[in-house]
């Protein structure tokens, strides 16, 4: 029996997808509502195709709980924020539910970490935990790095078919492992030391940060001279050796905005060109804002409050608004003192920011100018309705006449 540890957006899709492969799983998470919502038979966010895989988990026996279980295999998948100080990774949440996982686990149990950590995390802080509950790793505890790979918006066909790495001490633990994920993983499996594991999770993640900040650079260049950004990259992408990403009004999420910083914080010095590339990804919001003055200068606009951010969520068709570059504008802006920019998106459900609408027709008709943050399939079907506003697009989705860019 496996006992799946945090039960968010990296947990549940995991237990859910053992279990619908015929492994037996217990699903643990300290928030009884959370668990009580999952225990009544419903989702906790919304994605493509999890409601059918959460039938299909309990239809095949799936529990949950708030209790640790008595079992010999663990997975680990709790939040790894970054101290935003010191950029390093804060594992307190690792740390904490490993300290359980101790409390009840047998000697010879599995210790499977999927949470997404910088290089030497096991090391620094869950082997002295281990060891200072009296196990000796390697004989009564196996420790294990298996790192998430797992994109919202398409979380089911990821868990499918992306290719996953295992990271162990021991070869045949890992292997082990490896057929536990290969119950449903069709991807390749790599079998690998702990630190190889933990490293390459880390840099999958840095590599796609970089490219974005290359991308985010290009447009404030671009703008600074007033030239097309767009066209320059369509142009360069022609070149079969050239694939230049597009610029967009900020990185969020729970990978990429934050992993990279893991490197900074443990190699200030040598981690240059990902601190910088980083930096550059944190000010678009910045960058977004400022446009939006210009513009309302440009078109004699003088009430911020009649201009409206069509998103909330950090990428399209999602409801997951963790470092959403919408959030980090706002907190930009009251940071600057200011206030009263209207914010619209059709799945966020709650209110959680102020001057919040909740249906499009009324947000439209609340505001003069529309800046689209995020490309939900909602707002490219309803483009015709913004022929009257003025735009500020920074997804490069509209093709109305007079659209402003990046």
């Amino acid at each position: 029996m496996i006992n799946v540890i945090g039960l968010g957006y990296i947990g549940l899709p995991t237990a859910l997808m053992m279990a619908s492969h015929g492994v037996e799983v217990i699903g643990t998470d300290y928030n009884k509502e959370l668990v009580d919502t999952l225990r009544a038979g419903y989702t906790t966010f919304k994605e493509d195709g999890i409601d059918e895989l959460f039938q299909a988990a309990l239809n095949a026996g799936i529990k949950f709980s708030t209790e640790y279980q008595v079992t010999d295999t663990y997975i680990v998948s709790v939040p790894t924020p970054y101290d935003k100080f010191s950029k390093k990774v804060d594992a307190c949440y690792v740390i904490s539910a490993v300290k359980s996982v101790m409390a009840v686990c047998p000697k010879g149990a599995t210790v499977v970490i999927e949470s997404t950590i910088s290089p030497g995390t096991i090391d620094k802080y869950v082997r002295p935990v281990i060891e200072a509950n009296g196990f000796t790793i390697g004989e009564d505890i196996h420790l294990v790095h298996a790192p998430e790979r797992i994109i919202p918006g398409n979380m089911v066909y990821e868990l499918l078919h992306n290719n996953r790495t295992i990271g162990a001490d021991n070869k045949e633990i890992g292997e082990k492992v490896k057929a536990l994920y290969a119950s449903f993983c069709q991807g390749e499996i790599v079998v690998t030391d702990i630190r190889t594991a933990e490293m390459t999770k880390v840099v999958e993640n840095t590599f796609r940060a970089v490219n974005i900040a290359f991308a985010n650079e290009l447009a404030k260049i671009c703008r600074h001279d007033n030239m097309d950004v767009y066209e320059i990259i369509r142009i360069c992408n022609m070149h079969p050796r050239v694939n230049i990403l597009q610029p967009g009004p900020g990185v969020g999420g729970h990978c990429i905005s934050v992993d990279p910083w893991f490197l900074v914080g443990d190699y200030p010095s040598l981690a240059k060109v990902i601190d910088e590339s980083m930096r550059t990804n944190d000010g678009m919001p910045d960058f977004v804002l400022n446009r939006i003055y210009e513009i309302m200068k440009e078109k004699g606009l003088k009430e911020i409050g009649r201009v409206g951010l069509y998103g909330l969520t950090y990428k399209e068709n999602v409801d997951d608004m963790r470092e959403s570059p919408t959030l980090q504008l706002l907190e930009s802006q009251e940071r600057h003192l200011a206030t009263g920019l209207k914010v619209y998106d059709p799945l966020i459900t709650k209110d959680v920011v102020a001057n919040q609408f909740h249906d499009l027709d009324t947000f439209l008709d609340a505001v003069d100018m529309v800046v689209i943050m995020v490309a939900h399939s909602e707002i490219r079907e309803h483009m015709v309705e913004l022929k009257n506003k003025v735009v500020l697009d920074t997804r490069n989705i509209c093709n109305l006449d007079g659209v402003f860019k990046l």
